[in-house]
């Protein structure tokens, strides 16, 4: 009876280890089901949009749609994109501004990416040379196996951030083909 007992003590505390090193968003671990997940957001007061597939709500001070995106049934990431967009001059603030927060945020470390600076033409790079702006940023502790990124969205000349949570532990791994 002990012996059972301790596995069972045993493999609860490693399951609760291991819940605990997932990469999380708003506090909600980037893992489960795609239902589970939007439950779970709706009760931090996200509306569900079922036409849009996405939940509706605030964060970070910005309106924002947010996606539940899986693999194999696993939330892998989080996607949330602006529901407004702005001209060029604000999304190099609002670029900025994410670079900061993510760049003084213990939890991250810069992985690939800068601040824009004034003389980024976004629009004609954009447009032009098909560039990327964009900033990637993964955690200082290791066991926690996801990443952080966000990057600029175009739409006619109109500008938003669209960012990502992802908990690599469920990506796409090749498994499928």
């Amino acid at each position: 009876m002990k012996k059972i007992f301790f596995v069972v003590l045993f493999a609860t505390i490693s399951l609760n280890a291991l819940s605990q090193n997932v990469i999380k968003f708003l506090g909600i671990p980037v893992d489960g089901t795609k239902k589970e997940m939007i439950s779970k957001l709706e009760t931090k007061g996200y509306e569900y949009d079922a036409t849009a597939d996405a939940l509706v709500g605030e964060f970070n001070g910005t309106n924002v749609l947010i996606q539940v995106q899986t693999v194999n049934n696993r939330v892998w990431r989080i996607g949330v994109l602006d529901a407004t967009y702005t001209d060029e001059a604000n999304i190099k603030i609002r670029f900025n501004t994410l670079f900061d927060q993510l760049s003084n945020n213990g939890k991250y470390k810069l992985e690939n990416g800068r601040r824009l600076k004034d003389n980024d033409d976004i629009s004609y790079e954009m447009l032009v040379h098909k560039k990327r702006f964009d900033a990637s940023f993964s955690f200082i502790d290791k066991s926690i196996n996801g990443l952080v990124w966000y990057s600029i969205a175009d739409s006619y000349g109109k500008y938003g951030i669209i960012m990502f949570y992802e908990n690599l532990d469920n990506a796409a791994n090749g498994d499928d083909l």
